[in-house]
């Protein structure tokens, strides 16, 4: 399997970073954050279709996070 590299903070730009922080200090993960940020289009075009989706704008938030349990328990992902 593949491996993407999570940047470190040194790596990250200043709003990615803040939002790592953030998403760490509430007890989150960052990895996909951090991923993502390899790709500066990519990361924008994520997070413009995912944050909407997520606040429950288009499926209900519930749905979205057990769905989200089973492609990682799909993928041996224990995230």
């Amino acid at each position: 399997m593949s491996r993407i590299e999570l940047k470190d903070n040194q790596a990250l730009e200043p709003h990615i970073l803040e939002a790592a922080m953030s998403i760490e200090a509430s007890g989150g993960d960052s990895s996909t954050l951090r991923g993502l940020a390899n790709s500066q289009a990519l990361f924008d075009s994520y997070f413009k279709f995912y944050l909407p989706a997520r606040a429950g704008n288009s499926v209900d938030e519930a749905l979205i996070e057990l769905v989200r349990l089973k492609i990682a328990r799909h993928n041996d992902c224990f995230t």
